[in-house]
C-alpha cells in the first residue's frame, strides 16, 4: 500500500527520495506513532510529511497527493468510529426551488449586523433548518449549508457564494510558481510586454564587437564583453486568494509560473477578495506577516505595471463598505484602495479567470469594471493579449 503512496507522491511531482521513504517506514515499525492506542490517519499524515517533505513550499502539493490517495482510507481502515461530517451535512443541506428562494427576506447591512448581534445574546443552543436563529440547513442569513440571498455564513463550506461576511479561520495556500506548463500560449501572449535592455555587469560575449576589435589590432585576440540582455519591464502582481478562487488554481498557477519566467522584475502579493490596507506574501502566514498597502505605493515606481488576478466575485459590501471584508472589520472601503493603487501606478488591468459570459450575472464584477475603468480581461490568450497590448503602450 505504502509502496503505491509513494510513486503517487513522485507523480504529483514531489523531491521525495528513496531514502526519505526508508525513514518513514522505519519510523513506522519503530512505533513513532500508535503507542498509545491505534493510531489515526492525522498521526500517519504528520508522519509522511515531516519524513518526506524538506521544504514547506511542497507542502500544498503534498496534502492534495495525500488526500487524493487516501480519499475514504480513514472509514475503511476504522481508524474512527465516528461517522464523517460532511456526509451528514449533505442530508441536512436545505434545497429549495426558485419560488421559495425568492420569498426569503433579505436584510441590509446594518440590520444584518445589529441582528446578528443580538442572535449571539439570545440563542443558547444549536439549530438545524429554521429561519431566525444561527444553525445549519435553514433560511435564516446566519449559519451554514442553507439558503438566504445575503447572509453572514459561520462556519462550513461555500455552497450559494451569497455570503457578506464569513466567520471562519481559514487556510489559503501559495499559488505554485514552479508548475510545468502543458501550453506556451500563455508565455507567448505574456512575451508582448517585453522590454529589452542590456543593463547588470558585463557578463556576455559581444562577438561582434569582438571580432571588429581584433581586425583592427592586427589580429591579436581582444574579448569584448557586455551587459546580459533582459525583459526591462516591471510587474506588480497582486493574486485574490481563496474562498470562489480555489475552483480556479490551477489556471492562476500556470499564469504566476509563466509571469516568474517571462519577467525578471517580478514583485507579486496575495489578497482576498478586495485589496484592504495590508496585503501578504505568504498564506500560511498571512496575518503575522502583512504588508501595509501603503507601503506597496510608496515602495515600488509608477514604471511598474499593475497586474490584479481575481475572479471578483464577492458581496457588493465588500467594495463599497467599511467594514465589509469577510475576514476583519476594515476601516476604509476596498473602492478607496483600489482607487489608490490605480492612480499610483497608471498602467494596470485585471485579469479574471471567470468566465467573460457571466460577468453580467455578477454585480461585484460590474463594479470592479467601473474601478478599473473597464480594464478588465478574461484569462484567455485573447484577454491576456489584448491586457498585454494596453499595458505596453
Amino acid at each position: 500500500m505504502l509502496i503505491k503512496f509513494f510513486y503517487t507522491l513522485r507523480a504529483a511531482k514531489l523531491p521525495v527520495s528513496v531514502r526519505e521513504f526508508l525513514t518513514l517506514l522505519e519510523g513506522l515499525k519503530a512505533g513513532v506513532i500508535g503507542a498509545d492506542g491505534p493510531p489515526s490517519i492525522d498521526d500517519f499524515y504528520f508522519l509522511a510529511r515531516t519524513s518526506l517533505v524538506k521544504d514547506e513550499a511542497h507542502f500544498d502539493k503534498f496534502d492534495r497527493a495525500f488526500g487524493a490517495y487516501f480519499k475514504g482510507v480513514e472509514l475503511l481502515t476504522d481508524f474512527s468510529q465516528d461517522l464523517p461530517l460532511e456526509w451528514l451535512r449533505s442530508h441536512l443541506e436545505l434545497e429549495l426551488t426558485p419560488e421559495q428562494k425568492a420569498a426569503v427576506e433579505k436584510m441590509g447591512w446594518d440590520e444584518l449586523m445589529e441582528t446578528l448581534k443580538k442572535r449571539f445574546e439570545e440563542q443558547k443552543e444549536r439549530h438545524e433548518g429554521g429561519n431566525k436563529w444561527i444553525g445549519t440547513g435553514g433560511t435564516s442569513p446566519f449559519g451554514n449549508s442553507g439558503y438566504n440571498p445575503q447572509g453572514i455564513r459561520i462556519g462550513g463550506a461555500s455552497r450559494n457564494k451569497s455570503a457578506v461576511k464569513v466567520w471562519e479561520q481559514r487556510a489559503y495556500k501559495d499559488y505554485d510558481d514552479q508548475l510545468e506548463l502543458g501550453t506556451r500560449n500563455i508565455k507567448v501572449a505574456l512575451r508582448r510586454l517585453r522590454r529589452f535592455a542590456r543593463e547588470g555587469s558585463e557578463l556576455e560575449l559581444n562577438l561582434d564587437d569582438t571580432i571588429h576589435k581584433t581586425a583592427a589590432n592586427a589580429g591579436f585576440l581582444d574579448i569584448r564583453m557586455q551587459p546580459e540582455r533582459h525583459n526591462k519591464v516591471k510587474v506588480l502582481l497582486l493574486m485574490d486568494v481563496g474562498g470562489t478562487m480555489d475552483e480556479h488554481i490551477h489556471r492562476v498557477e500556470e499564469l504566476f509560473s509563466a509571469a516568474k519566467s517571462e519577467f525578471k522584475h517580478l514583485e507579486f502579493y496575495y489578497f482576498h477578495n478586495c485589496v484592504y490596507d495590508f496585503v501578504w506574501k505568504n498564506n500560511r502566514r498571512r496575518f503575522a506577516e502583512k504588508t501595509a498597502t501603503w507601503d506597496i505605493i510608496r515602495k515600488y515606481n509608477r514604471d511598474y505595471k499593475l497586474v490584479f488576478v481575481g475572479d471578483a466575485t464577492m458581496s457588493p459590501y465588500e467594495i463599497l463598505q467599511p467594514g465589509g471584508s469577510v475576514e476583519y472589520n476594515n476601516e476604509e472601503a476596498g473602492a478607496e484602495w483600489l482607487q489608490r493603487l490605480t492612480n499610483a501606478f497608471p498602467k494596470y488591468a485585471w485579469i479574471n479567470p471567470e468566465p467573460q459570459g457571466v460577468w453580467q450575472y455578477r454585480q461585484s464584477v460590474a463594479l470592479i469594471q467601473q474601478l478599473m475603468q473597464q480594464r478588465m480581461f478574461p484569462l484567455s490568450l485573447a484577454g491576456l493579449e489584448g491586457a498585454m497590448r494596453l499595458l505596453s503602450k
